[in-house]
């Protein structure tokens, strides 16, 4: 499969907010305007912004979306000693209590509902990306690092229908970005600043109402490097784009291949793997994050395993790169949106 580079600006719709043929590709950095999403197309358009912090002590994640007739909101965080886990999600008609750029980095990301406040702050292009949210229960304050280099993988993944794209999505990923700050839970406060990694899932598009798919990420040192995983599968099936990137020391190898999945739906805990020729993994998971939502005409049944990964992924100089020991996520996800 040959994925173009792109390598400089390109607004990924056109004038008349239609799909831009030009943005199909990826990038290392931030390139695609999607201020057009909203323009046409009223009920398809999506926007989010999702973060996942893994720590030594504990699991945190974040969601600020906006589906152009609600809003979506979540706050999660999971105690890795005790199991106990803090599950708050906000469904809110309308887009009134989300703010989100147009553009990634083009301004914050706010959540606002009755049960809680979430705030994404861009610090400048090295000092990193600001996370903070508040529960009835829990808070945090965590600073994603991006060291200076650090690369992004971006990618736009567009559906034909009859030889036409009428609904694309423009992603960003951006894993290994080393992670600091607080937990805050029942009044006590956990502090971290190594071994802790924080990832992206940015998005900006116009969905069809059911969509499945694969995501998986993971981050960590691996004999002396900061090693970041990206793989992704079944949106992207047939499109001519694949989300499936290496990092090594922040730099992006593109593994443009359409990656076998393999796991058992029967039973998400056992080891699951993911190969290719520029790919062998295996993940095998410590704990199921499964969840349930049903609002009328949106539903989603996730299913998202955290663990470890093992293995060797090719990077674009075909140097075979160690992953063993890395810690993240692999997920199966049905939505109806």
């Amino acid at each position: 499969m040959i994925e173009r580079e792109i390598t400089s600006p390109v607004s990924l719709t056109t004038a008349d907010g239609r799909f831009n043929p030009e943005s199909q590709g990826w990038t290392r950095t931030q390139l695609h305007d999607t201020s057009g999403i909203g323009q046409r197309s009223r009920g398809r358009n999506k926007r989010w912004e999702y973060w996942n912090v893994m720590t030594p002590t504990h699991i945190i994640a974040l969601t600020v979306s906006w589906v152009d007739y609600m809003a979506l909101h979540a706050v999660w965080m999971f105690d890795r000693t005790t199991g106990a886990a803090i599950d708050v999600t906000d469904i809110v008609p309308g887009g009134r209590s989300a703010t989100l750029p147009p553009t990634l980095g083009d301004g914050p990301a706010r959540a606002r509902s009755r049960r809680l406040s979430i705030d994404i702050d861009e610090l400048g292009p090295v000092a990193g990306t600001r996370l903070r949210a508040e529960t009835a229960r829990a808070s945090f304050d965590i600073i994603a690092e991006r060291p200076e280099g650090h690369e992004a993988m971006g990618v736009v993944v567009p559906w034909r229908r009859n030889g036409a794209v009428k609904r694309f999505q423009y992603t960003v990923k951006d894993v290994a970005r080393p992670a600091r700050g607080t937990l805050t839970i029942d009044g006590v406060t956990h502090s971290f600043d190594a071994d802790s990694w924080a990832v992206l899932d940015h998005g900006r598009g116009r969905w069809p109402y059911r969509v499945w798919w694969n995501w998986a990420a993971g981050s960590g040192m691996v004999d002396g490097r900061v090693i970041g995983l990206q793989l992704g599968s079944k949106w992207t099936d047939g499109s001519g784009s694949t989300e499936n990137a290496l990092v090594v020391d922040g730099r992006v190898s593109k593994v443009s291949e359409e990656l076998v999945w393999e796991y058992d739906a029967s039973d998400w805990m056992r080891p699951w793997r993911v190969t290719g020729e520029r790919a062998d993994l295996t993940f095998t998971p410590f704990y199921n994050k499964a969840s349930r939502t049903n609002a009328l005409v949106v539903s989603s049944r996730t299913n998202q395993l955290f663990g470890v990964w093992t293995g060797w992924v090719l990077d674009d100089r075909d140097e075979r790169v160690r992953i063993d020991g890395i810690e993240g996520f692999a997920e199966d996800v049905l939505n109806r949106w």
